[in-house]
Order: structure tokens, then C-alpha cells, then sequence
């Protein structure tokens, strides 16, 4: 089959291309890219075309911080309904955490899993192991063994390990094994029995807060023991201005660190907590306004290398409940496109650069194939167009779940189509 993308604005950062090309699928791979109007002849061929006048055509994205549920809790999620909302969000490769029942701690976990994909998934589905065996902080999975099942970093989200010379020796055997250990930086102790930031709205709701102290302290602690051991440390869903500075000093200092950020760190503040709608309660919590801009400005400079969402669905059993109990976690992979493009209306970043912490810059961090329009690479592709404006309508989430504090919002860049391997997996309702 031949996919012919036609009259686009493509924008591929890892080639460094930002212009008007036509772009040529075949066989599932990425057969040409060439100036637009440039690709002629026989090669087009029983060619299917897709105009993108008007449109952004860039590498699919990939987001390396996904909860997907299965096994365990498929009423939230499942991999099949994951990958429909991934790929309605313009993701065409997705990371799976292994926060699942069983935890994905051993080979037959993560073959399921790879099995599901290739059965039901649309995207592709990576996996990610865990640091500890059961995420119980008490003794460390077979990372070997994790590794030759195909894991592409190691971590225990959601349940940091708090055990520090377990945490060393995971950076010893991580760096052996070539990848990185990724981790949810968080002090439990400090933050027992909270659900919200620790501030001035926390004390005024009368909610139990979670002081940044809990995130930074424990950065500081892991950028020490990879200081020692060797290794590397990418910091999951960096949410404190203080933790931020830290990776930019450990950056200065050469040492491999890198980190993500989610949509919702850089939109929301704890102010949204005010009306006590759950949808606002997620790990690590909605900060202060400082937070928020440290957050932005560490985009800004590269400090913070790439945007992911923690998707983490839930149903509404698990969030129409008291505030304090409700569990922690909104869906984010359809709304992460027109969030992250308001950091391009705001000057934050470039569109370039947005695209690159979504595509390039994460295959780079993961040693994925993934993330260009290469020639001879998978033709995984979106194209999306950054100028319509909608409104984010949760009940047409493709996610199982409908946990989003953004219901409702209005919203400019859509999603047209989404291509993986040359096939395409999603259409916007809305267009032809």
C-alpha cells in the first residue's frame, strides 16, 4: 500500500527539516520526503492521497510515561481502548508502566503484554519494567531478564523506591544493562495521607497537603547515588521549581540526567483544586504558581527534555468519591497535543521544539527507532492541524476512562490523521 502525504508543513527534528514537503509511504516505511510538488511519475502509482494543505505532518508522538491497566484493571483501561486514545492524541508509541496486576516484575508479564499489542493494540506498545519485585521497595527484580523480554527502562511509578542502597544497586545493574532507571520522585514519609500541593490553597480547602520538600529531596538523593553508581536517571512527571533547578545543576555538572513533564504541570495550578472536583487530585499534585513557571521556563531551556503524559485512567467508581479519597491520576493522551500548543502560543517553546520533545528528543533519551520521517523508517506519522479550535468534549474520549479536568475547555489543535506503518489508525469524526 502507498500513502502519498501531499502539500503539508513538515516538521521532522531530528532531520532537521521544517517546510512544505510531500512525503511517500510504502510498504508501511517512509519511501521519499522531497520538496512539495517534487515527487512525480510511476512512484505514485495506486498511491492513497491525503492533503494536508494547511496542516502539520510531523513523526508520530511518543509518549513514555502511559498507564494502560491491563492486566488487572481493564475496567479502566484496557491496551486495545489505550491505544485508540493514543492514537486520537497523535501518538503512535506509548510506554506502559508496570503498575498493573501482576506487576510487570518477569518475562511472562511482558510478553502478554507485547502479545496484546500485536493482537489489539494500534500503536506501538514499549514496556516498562519494574525497578523492584512487585513494586515492594524490598528486593530487585530480574532486570536482566526484563531487559531480554525487550523493556526499555526500568521503574517502580507511583511507588518510589525509598530504600537507598537498593536504589545504588539498581543504578549499578541498570548501567550494566544500558538503560535507565525512571523514577517518581517522591518522600513518603512527607507526604502520607495528603492529596493535594502543600500551600495556602491546602489549608484553605482544610485538605491534607504534599509539600514539593517530598519531590526534591528525593531528586537530590538520586542524582547523588548516580553521582556514585553510574548510571542513568530520568525523573518522571518533574512537577517542583526547586526539583527543576536540580536537574540543571546536575546537567551543568555532565551528569546523565534527563526528565519529563506532563501537560497538566505546565496548564494547572492548585487553584483548580478549589471546587473539589477530583478530576484535579493526580501524583505529583497540581503545585504553586512558581512551580508552574519554573516548570515552563525549564521547557524553555531544555532543562526538562521531553513532555509525557501519565495517562492514568480511572472510572467513576474510583473518582466520584470524598476528595481525600479519590484516587490520584487523570487521562491525558487526547488532550496533550492542544495543551502542549499553548506553549507554543505563549512563546514558551517553537513549534519545532514542541514537536521534538515529543518525538526526537524521547526516541534519543530511549534508544527507540522511532521519532523521524527518515527514509527507511516505519511511516508512523500525524498529521494535525494547530489552528482549529474546538472544545474538549471528555465524552468522546477514546480512553475508557473519562477522568480529565479540561471537559469543557476550548482548545486550538486537532488531531486530522494518525499513521502507523503507513496505515491509518485514526481519522478526526469531523473530517474527510
Amino acid at each position: 500500500m502507498k500513502v502519498l502525504i501531499k502539500n503539508g508543513r513538515v516538521i521532522d527534528p531530528a532531520n532537521r527539516l521544517d517546510g512544505k514537503f510531500d512525503v511517500l509511504a510504502e510498504k508501511g516505511v517512509i519511501k521519499a520526503v522531497e520538496k512539495a510538488g517534487k515527487l512525480t511519475g510511476s512512484a505514485l502509482d495506486h498511491a492513497t492521497v491525503i492533503d494536508a494543505r494547511d496542516k502539520i505532518v510531523a513523526p508520530g508522538f511518543i509518549d513514555m510515561h502511559v498507564h494502560f491497566r491491563e492486566p488487572g484493571f481493564e475496567y479502566k483501561e484496557t491496551i486495545q481502548s489505550g491505544c485508540e486514545s493514543a492514537a486520537a492524541g497523535g501518538f503512535t508509541t506509548v510506554a506502559v508502566m508496570p503498575n498493573t496486576k501482576p506487576v510487570i516484575d518477569n518475562r511472562s508479564v511482558v510478553e502478554m503484554i507485547q502479545s496484546t499489542a500485536r493482537a489489539r493494540g494500534s500503536v506501538n506498545v514499549l514496556v516498562i519494567g519494574a525497578i523492584t519485585q512487585g513494586l515492594k521497595g524490598e528486593k530487585l527484580s530480574d532486570m536482566a531478564e526484563l531487559k531480554e523480554a525487550g523493556v526499555v527502562g526500568f521503574s517502580d511509578d507511583g511507588r518510589p523506591v525509598m530504600n537507598p542502597e537498593l536504589m545504588r544497586r539498581a543504578f549499578e545493574y541498570a548501567k550494566m544493562l544500558g538503560l535507565p532507571l525512571i523514577q517518581h520522585s517522591e518522600v513518603l514519609d512527607l507526604t502520607r495521607g495528603g492529596c493535594m500541593n502543600e500551600g495556602i490553597v491546602s489549608t484553605e480547602l482544610g485538605l491534607r497537603g504534599m509539600p514539593t520538600e517530598a519531590e526534591d529531596i528525593m531528586v537530590y538523593r538520586d542524582i547523588s547515588l548516580l553521582d556514585r553508581a553510574g548510571g542513568r536517571l530520568h525523573v518522571a512527571h518533574i512537577s517542583s521549581g526547586e526539583s527543576v533547578e536540580l536537574v540543571r545543576m546536575a546537567k551543568a555538572r555532565g551528569l546523565p540526567v534527563t526528565c519529563e513533564a506532563a501537560p497538566h504541570h505546565f496548564t494547572l495550578t492548585d487553584e483548580a483544586v478549589r471546587g473539589y472536583d477530583t478530576n484535579t487530585k493526580m501524583s505529583p499534585p497540581l503545585r504553586a504558581q512558581k512551580d508552574l513557571e519554573a516548570i515552563r521556563e525549564g521547557l524553555k531551556d531544555s532543562t526538562i527534555d521531553i513532555i509525557a503524559t501519565d495517562h492514568a485512567p480511572h472510572d467513576l467508581v474510583d473518582k466520584e468519591v470524598e476528595y481525600s479519597e479519590a484516587c490520584f491520576g487523570i487521562v491525558g493522551l487526547e488532550t496533550a497535543l492542544p495543551l502542549t500548543l499553548r506553549l507554543v502560543e505563549d512563546k514558551t517553546l517553537s513549534l519545532p521544539q514542541a514537536i521534538e520533545k515529543l518525538t526526537s528528543r524521547p526516541a534519543r533519551i530511549f534508544g527507540l527507532a522511532q521519532g523521524s520521517l527518515s527514509v527507511g523508517k516505519d511511516a508512523d506519522l500525524v498529521i494535525f492541524d494547530p489552528q482549529e479550535e474546538y472544545t474538549i468534549d471528555a465524552a468522546r474520549f477514546k480512553s475508557k476512562s473519562k477522568n480529565s479536568p479540561f471537559h469543557g475547555w476550548k482548545v486550538k489543535g486537532k488531531v486530522v490523521h494518525t499513521l502507523v506503518r503507513g496505515k491509518i489508525v485514526f481519522s478526526s469524526p469531523d473530517r474527510p
